[in-house]
């Protein structure tokens, strides 16, 4: 090989390496300026405000995903947990007549039992972890359509019998939903997560695991253990978003968590690369969810149809897992 040829792939190289290292963070770049100069609207604070609300939910579920990534796992599960949470929530106020303290505590102890029926069926029968909480997803997408069956929970709403609900949803619920604690509420599990992915033994024995499992295993890592501990904050993470997604709508919709898992499985897979991290991290799927609001909230203010809005998500999603899998053959 010439001097001038290798000159030549070595620079090709550096670009893909700065590309990848980079490329989220000058992408968002780019789509400030270029929606902020097509719309005098876009950079006001009240619309940045708007666009972190508006991935709250979705990174906090996302953070979650991104937890189960680091032991090689893949949560499929999540947006229907998010919706068995969202229906929880809502009927242990409108059906139960609970306070906020207790109507919480049992929606996040059930989908801690979620967590934990994924991790027994993963761990115990040694089944791909994508396969089988595909087929997770639609059991609990169906045990909360069940449970509200197929109906919308409300307040007032008419009840099997043909009475009212009288149960109503407290209104220190409701600011969860609101700003600032929506922002808030994201912003500290993004840091809380970070923070023992990075600096706690646990969190580089999940990355161990997700590298190598056998190695870890062999290292005398409880390898099962944390499997099983990933998917329980997996399902932790997805039980509040859907939790915050009750309080900001008032209403448990049918399927309402469905909808976030494209945009929590892009989010997470985007956050690969940010800063060339080259693994799940809960600073990139951050960085993964702004990209796609920046995109959807843009769009939107384009007058782009929303039936569109999956073609541009789904585009995304494609090119950051191209990325991710090249670089981790390369």
């Amino acid at each position: 090989m010439n001097t001038a040829t290798s000159t030549r792939l070595t620079n090709r190289f550096g670009a893909f390496e700065f590309l990848y290292k980079y490329g989220t963070l000058v992408t968002i770049l780019l789509l400030v300026v270029f929606f902020g100069a097509m719309n005098d609207n876009f950079l006001s604070y009240t619309n940045i405000i708007n666009i972190l609300r508006s991935i709250s939910i979705v990174t906090i579920i996302a953070i979650g995903l991104t937890v189960s990534l680091t032991v090689g796992g893949f949560d499929l599960s999540v947006g229907s947990t998010a919706s068995l949470a969202n229906a929880l929530v809502i009927s242990m106020f409108v059906w139960h007549g609970q306070g906020v303290g207790l109507g919480i505590a049992i929606t996040i102890f059930f989908c801690l039992v979620v967590g934990l029926i994924n991790a027994f069926l993963v761990i115990n029968f040694k089944i791909q972890d994508m396969l089988m909480t595909l087929a997770t997803m639609f059991i609990f997408q169906g045990v909360a359509l069940t449970y509200t069956r197929g109906a919308t929970v409300s307040q007032n709403m008419i009840m099997p019998n043909g009475d009212f609900a009288t149960g109503e949803i407290p209104k220190v619920f409701s600011e969860l939903g609101k700003v600032p604690w929506i922002i808030i509420i994201m912003l500290v599990v993004v840091l809380v997560v970070h923070l023992f992915l990075t600096y706690t033994k646990h969190g580089r024995y999940m990355y161990m695991i997700g590298g190598n499992a056998e190695a870890a295993k062999l290292s005398g890592i409880a390898v099962s253990k944390y499997r099983l501990l990933a998917y329980l904050i997996a399902a932790l993470f997805a039980g509040i978003g859907g939790i915050i997604l009750g309080a900001r709508v008032m209403s448990a919709e049918v399927n309402a968590g469905g909808p976030y898992l494209m945009d929590a499985v892009a989010a997470a897979f985007i956050g690969y690369s940010v800063l060339g991290a080259g693994k799940p991290n809960a600073f990139g799927t951050f960085v993964g969810a702004v990209l796609i609001g920046i995109l959807s909230n843009g769009l939107i203010m384009l007058s782009v149809p929303y039936y569109a809005m999956d073609i541009v998500k789904g585009s995304v999603l494609a090119l950051a897992l191209a990325i991710t899998y090249y670089k981790r053959r390369h």
